[in-house]
């Protein structure tokens, strides 16, 4: 399928994970591709892989988001698909009860904020054109609770889905659709480095999901390409949960 045959997409942490994957997919698809993040040898590597452009960018910086989103029109003419999906999770963000402040707000910034100056910026764009697709990552943790908290992860995320409801309810007479992607635990190397150090930490999550492991990053990519194709064209304003049937699940199978 070709189903991006002539489209741009503007990926956010394409440079490795969930993003990446998604960028081949994308790119596979026919879409030009524009990798944003921040680690710059990775991030060429991606571009040149996809034929795309590498466009270095904090995404907690304002005017660095703002010049992404009008280089990528200024390149390739326009603005089809803004996949909004940089976060980190650093081990400093725990319980509510350990997490210190410049923890917390680091992370929010990271998580939340980038997606706020994303759509903020992409949107503009996609009405001068009519049409258009945002994709924000949020997680299963917006919908769920756990007593092995992350906790402004968790919170940002729950920011994430929300703020993506409520921008494709405004926007979705102009053509624009916004959904939130919900995905499970996933094989990145986010996820390897934190459950490496704590076995027992993985294997507690583990257990809660039904189908018994975790998501490779191409499977949240096909859902991606779903979202942002023409054939998710009555979905916005969505939760898009990709989580294995964890949010399902009361007791899982042996």
């Amino acid at each position: 399928m070709q189903r991006f045959e002539g489209r741009v997409a503007v990926i956010t942490g394409g440079a490795s994970g969930i993003g990446l994957a998604s960028a081949r997919r994308l790119a596979s698809e026919g879409a030009k591709i524009v990798i944003a993040d921040v680690t710059d040898d990775a991030g060429k590597v991606a571009a040149d892989e996809v034929g795309g452009l590498y466009v270095r960018t904090d995404v907690t910086d304002e005017e660095q988001v703002k010049a992404l989103f009008q280089t990528t029109v200024d390149e390739f003419g326009s603005l089809d698909v803004a996949f909004n999906n940089a976060g980190i999770s650093p081990p400093d963000d725990d319980s509510i009860l350990t997490t210190g402040l410049e923890a917390w707000q680091r992370v929010q910034q990271v998580n939340l904020t980038s997606v706020f100056l994303c759509c903020k910026y992409a949107i503009p764009h996609m009405q001068k054109q009519g049409k258009g697709s945002i994709i924000n990552t949020a997680s299963f943790v917006a919908v769920m609770g756990a007593a092995t908290s992350q906790i402004s992860y968790t919170a940002s995320k729950g920011g994430v889905l929300s703020m993506s409801r409520e921008l494709g309810v405004q926007f979705a007479r102009e053509n624009i659709r916004i959904n939130a992607l919900c995905p499970g635990p996933v094989n990145t190397p986010l996820l390897k480095e934190l459950f490496a150090k704590d076995p027992e930490r993985a294997a507690r999550r583990l257990v809660h999901v039904p189908v018994g492991r975790f998501a490779e990053p191409e499977e949240l990519a096909a859902a991606v390409a779903f979202l942002a194709s023409d054939d998710a064209s009555f979905i916005t304003a969505s939760q898009f949960l990709v989580d294995g049937g964890i949010s399902g699940a009361y007791v899982t199978p042996l």
